[in-house]
């Protein structure tokens, strides 16, 4: 009899890839459909539910032969986390836009409930700051704009939930959503891992329009109508996209941090001092703990049958977009911005793409996008190096804040499509003053939700994904102490400008 098979399906920002997996781990095939994102207004970003859903049925059919199909033991989804879609209970029909994780609408709302002293309940109680990024005032606006009254949400005709949740509910079944999901949205009490009635007051949701939420092993809906896969083949783990990455990088394991580029970057570490929920009458409370670290969030990474993961980590918006706006201003593919970039030489310049505001550490809605050091004689070249810098300077002021979460950090874990920059992965070491590892698979997400799945599968243990190689190239830090506190004074010196 063939051996099994497990199905990961990623659905990105910018794509939805498929992996299929073999039982000894070894990807068989893969395939990837890009997804489009519109842009109506100053801040908006938004895409179409019904694109990824389809996005999703083509990456499948193009990834799994008709031949393999009867042998995927099961499926494993990761997704982009924080976007926000609302569609109709009874017919499935999405009711306006996905709204995405990029996108800042909310903003002046934001900076509104920040003046009333929310943030500090929402901090304390979700783990999140108060910033436009995350999915709460999302769910506002699309309540504010298609049930103002919110009568349809609490009659239940309405369902709001995440990306993995609108997946799923193509699938039939219980309006349901993965617990790592649920706390990237500050509805989510981290102790209690239920919606918290205060947060849903504050942002104006009704329990009735919410998923019941769920651990990242389920149970979840059997597929249904993703050709060829017979319908009700298990969905075996669901998880962030982030967390998924940071699964496949084995971040159970003490010390492991890894950060992914892709259209933003992650930066995340499991543990840290945990989470002391505090009295739980005092909505002003704020405790101690990781979420008392400047500039990170606290949030639950995966939880697969033993309990919640704690994780630390900082969300930067613009890393890899930022490269892909440079592409499009110049007319040009990123890859042939990022060969220029690769020579060079040092041009005194500091880009810092604040589009829609600073993330973590700074977390600076009102930020505006900065470049210093401009003369005549910068090239493209040396904007492109630019704009590799600033990710690096980004992703290290993120990493010295899980520093003191988590203790020291000596090596980087590096996943997700920048990686294929050289130029970045040296500036990374060299700005840390710590090893960067970079993966030799870019498809991390995809590759940590499988690892998942197998285990529910039980076509490996923990053991033997701890066992598991995967291949990484390490890049050391190339300059002195002196040398990369002179680049890093340079770098705050433009992000104060970005902030004023």
């Amino acid at each position: 009899m063939a051996s099994p098979l497990v199905l990961a399906v990623d659905q990105g920002t910018g794509s939805t890839k498929a992996l299929l997996v073999d039982a000894g781990g070894r990807v068989v095939s893969r395939a990837a459909v890009p997804v489009a994102e519109s842009r109506p207004g100053p801040g908006w970003v938004e895409q179409s539910a019904e694109e990824l859903w389809q996005s999703v049925r083509r990456a499948v059919a193009a990834c799994v032969d008709p031949a393999q199909a009867d042998r995927v033991a099961g499926v494993g989804f990761s997704n982009q986390r924080e976007s926000l879609v609302l569609w109709e209970r009874r017919t499935g029909e999405p009711a306006g836009p996905l709204i995405s994780w990029q996108d800042q609408r909310t903003a002046a709302r934001c900076r509104e409930l920040a003046a009333t002293g929310a943030a500090e309940l929402v901090r304390s109680v979700s783990g999140m700051p108060l910033d436009p990024m995350f999915s709460a005032l999302k769910a506002r606006w699309l309540l504010d704009t298609y049930d103002p009254d919110r009568r349809r949400s609490r009659a239940g005709e309405l369902c709001l939930g995440t990306v993995d949740s609108w997946l799923l509910s193509r699938f039939g079944g219980e309006h349901v959503v993965e617990v790592g999901n649920a706390s990237r949205t500050q509805l989510l009490d981290l102790a209690t891992r239920d919606w918290d009635q205060r947060l849903l007051d504050l942002f104006g949701v009704p329990r009735e329009v919410l998923p019941r939420v769920v651990a990242s092993s389920g149970p979840f809906p059997g597929v249904r109508d993703l050709a060829p896969l017979p319908d009700g083949v298990p969905v075996l783990a669901v998880m962030g996209d982030s967390h998924a990455a940071m699964f496949a990088h084995g971040g159970w394991r003490s010390g492991v941090v890894k950060a992914t580029y892709g259209t933003g970057s992650s930066v995340m570490a499991i543990g840290g001092p945990r989470y002391d929920p505090g009295p739980r009458h005092d909505p002003g409370h704020l405790p101690a703990g990781p979420g008392d670290v400047p500039g990170l969030c606290r949030s639950i990474a995966w939880d697969l049958g033993a309990g919640p993961a704690d994780a630390v980590e900082g969300n930067i918006r613009a890393t890899g977009r930022t490269i892909s706006w440079l592409a499009e201003l110049f007319g040009v593919g990123a890859d042939v911005l990022l060969a220029e970039a690769e020579n060079a030489g040092p041009a005194g310049v500091h880009f810092v793409p604040a589009f829609g505001g600073l993330g973590a550490p700074w977390w600076d809605p009102d930020a505006t996008p900065v470049v210093t050091g401009l003369t005549l004689g910068t090239r493209r070249a040396e904007l492109v190096a630019a704009a590799l810098e600033a990710v690096a300077f980004q992703v290290e002021d993120v990493v010295a804040a899980i520093d003191q979460a988590v203790g020291h950090v000596s090596v980087l874990m590096a996943d997700g499509g920048l990686i294929r920059s050289a130029r970045l992965m040296q500036l990374q070491a060299d700005v840390s003053g710590r090893a960067v590892a970079r993966s030799a698979e870019h498809d991390l997400s995809a590759l940590g939700v499988a690892d998942a799945a197998g285990l529910a599968a039980e076509l490996w243990t923990l053991e033997q994904l701890e066992a598991r190689h995967r291949p990484a190239e390490t890049f050391q830090p190339d300059i002195d102490e002196a040398e990369r506190a002179r680049r890093k004074a340079a770098w705050h010196a433009a992000v104060h400008r970005a902030r004023k």
